[in-house]
Order: structure tokens, then C-alpha cells, then sequence
């Protein structure tokens, strides 16, 4: 089986652990958010690592860096959900921290992947 170049990042394998922590965090969401807070911010964590695979096949160096662009915008999403999910009392303090910690990592990754690729 071929390993694509995406595959090996550490910034698309984090956002791969992303994700699933997410999923598994909206599975105590509330079921009436099923359509909204949870749908959400389930779309935008997958986006974080979509837009890494989908730029990781783009010809370019700019047209690479604008979906490294596009994936970090993601990631500011999913931290306005998280906000969101805390004030709705829908996670505690400690996971709202857990989960600021994460995405801050990883928009730390995205910005630096950004400019190493920009330089190449």
C-alpha cells in the first residue's frame, strides 16, 4: 500500500488524533445538537487534516501553502465551537483546556509548515 506524503507529516497526524478526539468528545453532547453545535465541530476538525491531504497534492508551493491556510482557518473554527461547547456547559473547564491545548499545538504546527513550504 502507498503512503502519501500527507500521510507522513506529524501535523496531518496530529490533526488525525484531533478528530477523533473530537468525535468522541460530541458523543455527550446533547441530542438535540446532533444537527448543530455537534455537526459543527465534527466538519471543522475534519477539515483540519482534509485541507493538509488535499494541498499535499497541490503542484506549487503557493497554491500548498493556501490549503496549510485553509487548514489552520479550521482549526480557528474549531475553537470558537469549543468555546461554544463550553459555555453551553456541554464540557468542563478541564476538557475545554485539553482541547485549547491541542489546537493550539497544532495551529503553532500549521503556521510553521506554512512558512517552511513558502520558503521552499
Amino acid at each position: 500500500m502507498h503512503v502519501y506524503s500527507f500521510e507522513k507529516l506529524e501535523t496531518w497526524q496530529k490533526a488525525r488524533m484531533f478528530r477523533k478526539d473530537i468525535y468522541n468528545l460530541t458523543r455527550k453532547f446533547p441530542k438535540d445538537e446532533t444537527f448543530g453545535l455537534t455537526s459543527q465541530i465534527k466538519r471543522s476538525s475534519s477539515s483540519i487534516g482534509d485541507c493538509l491531504a488535499e494541498g499535499s497534492a497541490r503542484i506549487t508551493s503557493k497554491d500548498k501553502a493556501h490549503f496549510i491556510s485553509m487548514s489552520y482557518s479550521s482549526a480557528i473554527e474549531t475553537i470558537n465551537h469549543i468555546i461554544g461547547a463550553y459555555d453551553l456547559d456541554y464540557i468542563n473547564e478541564e476538557e475545554y483546556i485539553a482541547f485549547r491545548l491541542k489546537l493550539d499545538e497544532l495551529t503553532n504546527k500549521l503556521n510553521a509548515l506554512r512558512k517552511s513550504i513558502l520558503k521552499s
